[in-house]
């Protein structure tokens, strides 16, 4: 199973709460976070981070269902 994480630059005002959450999965840069590998294997810390960031920034995906975040 592989999984999609994309980072909506505009939406995204850079809290650092993904990069806290799963330092492996996403980078801060200076105007906002990135994932370090966009494709790879489903990890939970995707979710986690996509459900805790503040701006809804995060979305993951799998195939064409969005999974993340988690309503």
């Amino acid at each position: 199973m592989t999984w999609h994480i994309e980072i909506d630059g505009h939406q995204c005002m850079a809290s650092g709460m993904c990069a806290g959450i799963a330092p492996e999965l996403f980078a801060l840069d200076d105007d906002h976070a990135r994932p370090l590998h966009p494709d790879g294997p489903a990890d939970e810390r995707a979710l986690d981070a996509a459900d805790a960031c503040p701006a809804m920034a995060i979305t993951v995906t799998e195939g064409e269902e969005v999974i993340g975040p988690r309503s």
